[in-house]
């Protein structure tokens, strides 16, 4: 077992003599540039190092600034997003403003154009249950609110106060399944009874046989329930239905838009009637 190991040491041996001579002859042959092929070789090994690192470096930082530029941008679009989102925001404001003065303008001069006593209100919440359409409203018992006071606005009835307290009143809409109103079809005189859906549209009922309308007549309260002015514009008959001579079903088309409800009117007290003068209670 011994002169195998002897054989090898002897062979690696030779192979750093020879390994060593040429590294020595090397050192000491200059190369055609001048310098000893050794040193040269180094030369060229750490100057394709050097090459390669830099490359790396370089593509590394590009990359690094390429990122850091995305980024950037990416800041900045975000940055942007949010100001333009603000700005839409701003915009909606102020053209809900510009709306709500306009309503107000208008619910002013129909103020000075009604018979009746009235007080101009803004609409500050809307309903909390779907089953229950009404509105809260920034006028109370301070300002002469009373329950069973008609609400109005520029293009006709709203609903009426149903509670009041000291500064705010509950409103409810002509449209809740629990709301009526008398009411008579302008243009044939024909009465009947104006009920909610519970949506945003009306049915008028309890009409007579011989009543007369179509599509499109305009339906006004009759005056007669002890809620409403007479001659109040309620909708338009949008749907005519007969069972035999009598009406089936009659959908009346809400002339409120009450999707966009922000200011109205409450009719404090009637006009005064023309024999005695007085107000009428």
């Amino acid at each position: 077992m011994a002169l195998p190991d002897t054989r090898h040491r002897a062979r690696y041996l030779f192979i750093a003599v020879v390994v060593a001579h040429i590294l020595l002859i090397s050192a000491q042959v200059a190369s055609r540039s001048g310098p000893p092929l050794l040193q040269a070789g180094l030369m060229s090994a750490l100057t394709a190092a050097q090459r390669a690192a830099w490359g790396t470096v370089a593509g590394v930082r590009s990359v690094w600034e390429g990122y850091a530029y995305l980024r950037g941008v990416y800041e900045d679009n975000q940055r942007l997003s949010r100001e333009n989102a603000q700005l839409r925001v701003l915009l909606q404001q102020e053209r809900a403003n510009a709306r709500g003065t306009e309503e107000f303008r208008s619910l002013l001069g129909l103020r000075t154009r009604t018979p009746w006593t009235t007080a101009a209100a803004e609409v500050v919440a809307g309903s909390v249950s779907p089953d229950y359409q009404s509105v809260v409203l920034d006028k109370g018992r301070q300002d002469g609110v009373q329950p069973n006071m008609a609400v109005i606005n520029t293009v006709g009835v709203v609903g009426r106060v149903v509670r009041v307290s000291g500064r705010t009143a509950v409103a409810q809409l002509v449209i809740d399944r629990n709301a009526a109103a008398a009411c008579v079809i302008a243009r044939t005189g024909a009465q009947g009874i104006v009920l909610g859906n519970g949506d945003l549209s009306l049915r008028m009922e309890y009409l007579s046989a011989t009543a007369e309308m179509e599509r499109g007549d305009q339906v006004v309260t009759a005056g007669t329930d002890r809620v409403y002015p007479r001659g109040l514009l309620v909708g338009v008959v949008e749907h005519v239905e007969r069972n035999g001579p009598a009406f089936r079903v009659v959908i009346v088309r809400p002339a409120v838009d009450f999707s966009q409800l922000a200011s109205v009117l409450v009719v404090l007290a009637p006009a005064p009637r023309a024999d005695d003068g007085q107000v009428a209670k």
